[in-house]
C-alpha cells in the first residue's frame, strides 16, 4: 500500500503591523484566512497603534471576535514600525510558536507564499527571507524611489556588509522560536526600512534560505528620517564588520 505522506502541522504565528489598511482589510483577510485554514496551529497578530487614523483598529477587534486564531494588539506606545514588530513577536511568543512569520498586511505580500515559508520551516531552517530578486519572484507597481532603494540597498549590504542574500530589504520573512529570542534579545539599532537588511546581517551565518516572492505596490514614500537612520545604522554596522570582527546572532 502507499503511504500518504500528511501536511505538517507546526504552531506558529504570524505577526503583521497594520495601519490605514481600510480599504484592502477584508481582502487581505479572506485571503490569509483561506491560506491558514491548511493549518490548524496557525495564530495571526494584529498590531495596530497611533499611525493609523481610519478605522482599521474597529475592524482587527471584529476580526479577532469572529476568528479565535486572530489577536488584536493595541500598541499606542509604539514609536514606529520597528517597535510594531517587536511587540507583535513579544505577544506572539508567549504562546510558544515553533517559528513566528513577519509579513506586511494591506497585500503587499501574498499570503498564498505562506505554504513556501511554512515548509522551509519545516525542513529545518533556523530563518526565511522573502526574495524579490531570485529566480520567482517580483516587485510590481512600485515608485522608481522605492525600486532604486531596495536594489541599492541589497547591492550595498552585499559589497560592503558580506551579506550573501540577494535581498535584504524585504519584510516577508520567518524565523525559529531560538531565532527570535536572540532577535528581542539584541538592541537593534534601526527604528525604519534598514531593520530588514540589519536582521540580515546580524543572521547571515545562521541557517537561512531565501524564498521567492511577489511583491505588490509599497507605499511610495521613503521619510527623510528613515534615511538619515539607514546611514547612521550602515556606518555602524561598517565600522562592526571592519574594524570588530562583526556581530552576529
Amino acid at each position: 500500500f502507499l503511504q500518504i505522506k500528511s501536511m505538517p502541522n507546526p504552531q506558529f504565528a504570524i505577526c503583521i503591523p497594520m495601519a490605514n489598511e481600510e480599504g484592502s482589510f477584508r481582502n487581505f483577510i479572506d485571503s490569509l484566512t483561506e491560506v491558514i485554514d491548511e493549518y490548524p496551529g496557525a495564530s495571526v497578530y494584529l498590531v495596530v497603534d497611533n499611525a493609523s487614523q481610519d478605522s482599521t483598529p474597529e475592524l482587527c477587534k471584529e476580526q479577532q471576535a469572529k476568528d479565535s486564531r486572530y489577536h488584536f494588539i493595541w500598541a499606542p506606545e509604539n514609536r514606529n514600525v520597528v517597535d510594531a514588530y517587536l511587540r507583535g513577536f513579544r505577544e506572539a511568543m508567549l504562546s510558544k510558536p515553533e517559528f513566528i512569520i513577519e509579513m506586511d498586511g494591506g497585500g503587499s505580500h501574498d499570503p498564498r507564499a505562506l505554504h513556501a515559508f511554512v515548509r522551509a520551516m519545516t525542513e529545518g531552517n533556523e530563518c526565511a527571507f522573502g526574495s524579490r530578486y531570485i529566480n520567482g519572484g517580483s516587485m510590481m507597481g512600485s515608485p522608481f524611489k522605492r525600486r532604486f532603494l531596495s536594489k541599492f540597498g541589497s547591492l550595498v549590504a552585499r559589497l560592503v556588509l558580506g551579506c550573501p542574500m540577494r535581498d535584504v530589504t524585504s519584510g516577508y520573512e520567518a524565523f525559529s522560536y531560538k531565532i527570535m529570542e536572540k532577535i528581542l534579545a539584541y538592541p537593534l539599532r534601526s527604528k525604519a526600512h534598514f531593520y530588514q537588511t540589519e536582521l540580515r546581517y546580524l543572521l547571515r551565518k545562521r541557517n537561512w534560505i531565501e524564498i521567492p516572492i511577489h511583491y505588490t505596490s509599497p507605499s511610495p514614500r521613503v521619510s527623510s528620517k528613515a534615511l538619515t537612520n539607514a546611514r547612521e545604522c550602515l556606518i555602524y554596522y561598517i565600522f562592526k564588520h571592519y574594524f570588530m570582527r562583526g556581530v552576529n546572532l
